[in-house]
């Protein structure tokens, strides 16, 4: 009689393994996810002592959050966002394609890299309380450039809508660049070494061999950059927060959404918070998506587009 061999199954633990995410994740956000998504249906806040609700009015908090200043948050946001991402990606693109090429002899690499990353390790808040005291109007930047002579006055910086804006954008770059390049580099260096021989070989400029290689293969970690900046930049909150004072000012120009959130969260609106949750959520999903088809190939072979040009070349002999 032979014996069966009895094959092991060790699938369980890998469910085992993964459970404590899943478990996590359905308490901290599964859970308050659906719960924001029913108190916006609900009218829900405090007056002083009384507490309204919970009272179904149904979309009654969106509406009432198009009528608001819903809108012009959004695009101080995206200004904001904008401000501080393109040199960001510019720079750390830059410092990237630098630190990888053999041909420049860069030396002391990991001190340059540890340099660029440290202003990710310190807190935002930390950060914004830094620069409100060196750019208050009693700072040591004003100080200089009166000892200086550029100026007569003290420069109200956070007085104007410019100067707070790029401030703000300032230090978002400060901040991610760092990161930014130490993933984008990563990148380049998983691209194989062949190709770019074959590119000197072929004699290619450097600037033809970021365009036409450089940037195609690093589309996939191009397209996480944005996709999380993206987030990253809808969520902005704790710089303009400390850096303004909570006000958004001057004249609420660098209000964000998540500054305006906040503003419904103190106030106990928990029924228009939550609707502008809502909105926020579909529209970092509407933007990682346009993001993502813009960055992802879809054709990487090229079979797609020699298909696409052997059926115009039948069409033209018919």
């Amino acid at each position: 009689m032979k014996k069966k061999n009895k094959s092991i199954d060790y699938s369980k633990w890998g469910y085992i393994f993964i459970l404590p995410f899943f478990v996590s994740f359905f308490i901290f956000s599964l859970i308050p996810l659906v719960d924001t998504i029913r108190y916006s249906f609900f009218e829900y806040y405090r007056s002083g002592i009384k507490e309204i609700g919970p009272n179904f009015i149904g979309m009654t908090n969106y509406g009432e959050l198009l009528k608001s200043d819903m809108l012009k948050y959004g695009g101080n946001t995206l200004i904001l966002w904008i401000i501080g991402f393109i040199p960001q990606i510019l720079v750390a693109l830059l410092l990237a394609v630098w630190f990888t090429d053999i041909r420049m002899k860069i030396h002391a690499k990991q001190f340059f890299k540890v340099v660029i990353y440290l202003p990710n390790l310190i807190m935002a808040s930390a950060f914004a309380m830094l620069f409100f005291t060196m750019f208050s109007t009693n700072g040591p930047v004003n100080s200089i450039i009166l000892s200086m002579g550029i100026t007569k006055d003290a420069i109200d910086f956070m007085g104007t809508v410019g100067g707070t804006r790029s401030l703000v954008g300032l230090m978002n770059f400060l901040m991610w660049f760092g990161n930014t390049t130490i993933m984008l580099m990563a990148a380049i260096m998983g691209i194989s070494v062949d190709i770019f021989e074959a590119s000197d070989l072929d004699g290619c400029t450097g600037i033809q061999r970021f365009f036409y290689i450089t940037l195609p293969q690093i589309r996939p970690i191009l397209a996480y950059t944005l996709i999380t900046s993206v987030i990253g930049g809808l969520q902005m909150f704790d710089v303009p927060q400390i850096l303004t004072n909570g006000q958004g000012s001057p004249d609420r120009t660098s209000m964000t959404l998540i500054m305006f959130l906040n503003n419904h969260l103190k106030s106990r609106n928990y029924g228009m918070a939550g609707a502008l949750s809502v909105y926020l959520f579909i529209v970092s999903g509407i933007l990682c998506f346009i993001v993502y088809k813009m960055t992802i190939d879809d054709d990487p072979d090229g079979s797609k587009a020699a298909a696409k040009r052997k059926a115009k070349e039948e069409r033209r002999r018919r």
